[in-house]
């Protein structure tokens, strides 16, 4: 039973690598059958990296673009996931603010850049609440639908317990619905990601998506290019697996069938 649980851990780490290593040579290999001069090889990619780590700048931009996520994002979740926990116990409010929410929610992020660089300049605070944006609907919906979601017996025990509204809020309906609000902050954590990059090309003068755009203007630097965009990616990829560690908590895997 144990070398067969090993050889599961193997395999998790063995197949993805290998999938990685094989678009790596089909990259190199399209470069040199196409005699590609414009678009990079994957080992022009690695000494613009190498170049960008000399020069600084790699986790400058890295750190910059965690930072403008991490304030957007959070200040999301900080006032989201209440207003949405308010609005799912309120059905005569979320009546009323709903129309509103479902009339915003669809309106990319992208569209409000000009409107945050009139409002805020071309700084991070443009960046930032272009993210808060992006990441605050999300959560919102997915906040409200957790309540929604909870079985009335569950209610229906507090009351029989003597919970107060407030009470039953925090000890019985808040905990049965941070499995589906985990899944909002999971979707808008990617959606606040892929904002950053879109709004640092064009609101903000530092950061991966400023990258991007600059190095394609500066000389057309496409190995500094596909160089950020890989350092996307991998970022990405990480924050996902990072947040999808909320879901093996003890106190929440039942409602990931755990």
């Amino acid at each position: 039973m144990n070398s067969t649980r090993q050889i599961g851990r193997w395999e998790h780490y063995f197949w993805p690598l290998f999938a990685v290593a094989i678009a790596v040579l089909i990259w190199q290999f399209s470069v040199r059958l196409t005699g590609s001069k414009i678009f990079p090889s994957p080992l022009d990619v690695e000494r613009g990296i190498a170049e960008l780590i000399r020069k600084g700048l790699l986790w400058r931009y890295i750190g910059d673009s965690l930072r403008r996520v991490g304030i957007g994002y959070c200040a999301a979740a900080l006032l989201g996931i209440p207003v949405g926990l308010a609005l799912g116990w309120l059905p005569a409010a979320a009546q009323v603010v709903n129309p509103v929410i479902q009339m915003l929610r669809p309106i990319s992020p992208i569209a409000w850049i000009p409107l945050a660089i009139l409002w805020f300049g071309v700084n991070d605070f443009a960046a930032v609440y272009l993210i808060f944006l992006a990441a605050f609907f999300p959560i919102v919906v997915s906040s409200m639908g957790g309540v929604r979601d909870v079985p009335a017996r569950y209610r229906q025990a507090g009351r029989n317990f003597g919970l107060s509204p407030l009470q039953l809020v925090a000890k019985i309906v808040f905990p049965a619905s941070i499995p589906q609000i985990i899944i909002g902050l999971r979707i808008a954590l990617g959606i606040s990601w892929l904002v950053v990059v879109a709004a640092e090309m064009i609101a903000v003068d530092s950061g991966l998506g400023y990258l991007v755009i600059d190095a394609r203007n500066s000389g057309k630097r496409y190995d500094l290019v596909v160089a950020a965009m890989l350092m996307i990616g991998v970022i990405g990829l990480g924050l996902d697996l990072a947040i999808r560690r909320l879901e093996k908590l003890q106190s929440v895997r039942w409602g990931f069938g755990g």
